[in-house]
């Protein structure tokens, strides 16, 4: 028994190792080389469902989806953040990362008044600045950048 654990435990581990860098793909070359390995494992898998290698093309192709999903979110983000004054980009931000709505700034007022301020008809007075950057523990400055 125990060495069917330390046989298993090894093979894990240099699975992991080798596996790693496809299966938490963080650039594109990597993105490629996950692409081409689906490729080439569905060449070789039968039509059994039972293959083995059909749970190595699904772990793949799930960290092609989430590699994907990334790079849309984050040219979505990019694209809307080049939109419009930094203050509104700074203030969809925040709203972003802490899950904020509308109605989730005192510091600015009543959800109207943040709604027009998000579309442009309103500006985010210096005052509402001030306590946004106590609140979120950043530079007042940081509304300004870009300006």
């Amino acid at each position: 028994m125990m060495n069917n654990a330390t046989a298993l435990k090894n093979a894990y581990q240099h699975f992991a190792e080798v596996a790693a860098p496809y299966l938490h793909l963080k650039d594109a070359a990597h993105y490629e080389e996950a692409l081409g390995l689906i490729e080439t494992l569905m060449s070789e898998t039968g039509d059994s469902p039972e293959d083995p290698l059909n749970g190595l093309i699904d772990l793949l192709a799930q960290a092609i989806a989430e590699y994907e999903n990334q790079i849309d979110d984050l040219a979505a983000f990019e694209a809307e953040s080049r939109e419009g004054p930094a203050d509104v980009a700074l203030l969809r931000l925040l709203m972003a990362q802490h899950g904020l709505g509308v109605a989730d700034f005192p510091e600015i007022g009543d959800k109207s008044l943040v709604s027009r301020i998000l579309s442009g008809s309103r500006n985010l007075t210096k005052q509402h600045i001030q306590r946004l950057a106590e609140r979120f523990g950043i530079s007042a400055g940081m509304f300004f950048e870009g300006d």
